[in-house]
């Protein structure tokens, strides 16, 4: 399958770039793409090894005569994010992910195409094969579950690796690299809330709305799209006029992502139910004027069931304190920086909400520039769920990674893209969770910039990749390796 993609240039990239979109990998299914790879290092002579989390290590030595070089690591993640358009059935565990060329940019067919981080694994193999390439000691660091948890860089060994500068190749902007990043945390709260059964005078309506662009929750959270979570709880809290008493929701479906869709079920009384389709067919007219051109195809369906479903719905008190918690709580930017200009200090985003049988479940993730902001928004959402008895906890902490812009490694990145491509990169922060945070709390005497080609829709079915800045971040990568294996 995707045959095409080993007719793109640069060629040893696409190759394999196409055996991990064959491959499936979701978080926490990365074996079989483990299994792959080993066997790939084990035909090219290369040693590897795993350590006790289940990370992969392969290492290649230094080229005849840069032996001295420093020892370079080359690291990405194997995991990518499973996000499918609901009208395109796909099960990322068992299915390869189909890709297609349209106007210069690659696409995937109704899912996430994975090359966030697929083309830095994709770029690292190429590398280690390249037979031209001259380089010092390389290590390339493959991580594990860095879409869902950050659990392979959080569980990292230890004292096992051995070189000095670090190349994240999980960035998506081209001309452009990365000094520093958010950390974050998930914001995990829980609760059974009470519930009463429907009673013979209530009916129950269903909504759904869907047709939101949805993107990446910290690089794409300032841009002027739709939170699905956030607008369906307002959408709830409209038809609190008529009495309306929630029995299910579903959101979103992973922390990490801006939801696309939401859908919810809710018992009112039978007289209330044509006025609030109304009311529920107007506030589409206001939610798609107030998104404009930033999300426009926002759509919100309700229908009458013909049977009630068996869960009871919440009692009306508690639906009514669960959705005023909700729309309260934090979400989208929350402060930009103030030291670096046009990048978001402070963010949450409300990803994945559920309710079943009175059960709650919300999953938030949080990012900020400094830790302490991360810890005071985890703060503000215990104070604010504690008020319905929710239990709230605090998951997945990881710390942001603090700029060196007088590094070594970045001035000679620097000075390389200068020479490849005319003008200086644009050195940046980013708003997202890149894994150097934790790789340099682990490891504080790395050297590490982050760089990528031009990637856009992460973490959602219109994720797609620029074909052109492809070429020119291999042949940016390629020679970056040959400039330090020059140094000593």
């Amino acid at each position: 399958m995707n045959e095409h993609l080993e007719a793109l240039e640069p060629s040893l990239v696409w190759r394999h770039f196409r055996t991990l979109c064959n491959t499936p990998r979701p978080s926490g299914h990365e074996a079989a793409l483990v299994a792959i790879l080993e066997a790939w290092a084990d035909a090219q002579g290369l040693t590897h090894d795993r350590d006790a989390f289940g990370n992969l290590r392969l290492r290649k030595p230094a080229s005849p005569g840069c032996e001295q070089a420093p020892g370079v690591v080359l690291q990405g993640h194997l995991d990518m994010v499973a996000q499918a358009n609901s009208d395109h059935a796909h099960d990322f565990t068992r299915d390869p992910i189909s890709t297609y060329v349209a106007d210069g940019w690659l696409h995937a067919e109704g899912t996430t195409l994975g090359a966030d981080n697929g083309l830095g694994v994709a770029a690292i193999l190429a590398v280690l094969e390249d037979p031209d390439l001259r380089h010092g000691p390389l290590e390339a660091l493959f991580t594990l579950e860095e879409e869902t948890s950050m659990g392979g860089a959080l569980n990292l060994a230890e004292n096992w690796l051995e070189g000095s500068l670090l190349l994240n190749l999980d960035s998506e902007d081209r001309g452009q690299v990365y000094i520093g990043c958010a950390g974050g945390a998930d914001v995990e709260v829980d609760a059974q809330l009470p519930s009463a059964a429907a009673g013979d005078h209530e009916q129950v309506i269903e909504i759904a709305l869907t047709g939101l662009k949805g993107g990446h929750s910290g690089i794409d959270i300032h841009k002027p799209l739709g939170n699905a979570n956030r607008l369906l709880v307002r959408v709830l809290r409209t038809l609190e006029a008529f009495d309306a008493r929630l029995i299910s929701y579903h959101g979103g479906t992973l922390r990490n992502a801006i939801p696309r869709e939401a859908f919810a079920q809710v018992a009112l009384p039978a007289d209330e139910v044509d006025t609030a389709l109304v009311a529920i067919a107007g506030l589409e007219t206001i939610l798609l004027r107030e998104l404009g051109s930033g999300d426009s195809g926002l759509k919100i369906s309700a229908q009458q069931l013909t049977e009630v479903p068996e869960a009871e719905p919440l009692t009306l008190d508690a639906s009514v304190m669960l959705l005023a918690a909700l729309h309260a709580a934090p979400c989208g930017v929350e402060r930009m920086s103030a030291d670096v200009p046009g990048v978001v200090e402070t963010s949450n985003n409300l990803g994945v909400l559920s309710l079943e049988n009175g059960r709650l479940h919300l999953c938030a993730l949080v990012r900020s520039l400094h830790d302490s902001a991360v810890v005071a928004m985890a703060d503000r959402f215990q104070a604010l769920f504690g008020l319905i008895g929710a239990r709230v906890k605090v998951e997945n902490s990881y710390p942001g990674w603090a700029p060196n812009p007088n590094g070594e490694l970045l001035a000679t990145f620097k000075a390389r893209h200068a020479a490849l491509l005319g003008c200086e990169p644009e050195v940046k922060v980013v708003h997202a969770g890149l894994e150097c945070g934790i790789l340099g709390s682990k490891y504080p005497h790395l050297d590490m910039i982050s760089f990528g080609p031009l990637i856009r829709g992460a973490h959602s079915p219109d994720e797609r990749v620029e074909l052109e800045s492809v070429e020119e971040f291999w042949a940016m990568l390629r020679a970056l390796i040959e400039d330090l294996a020059d140094q000593r």
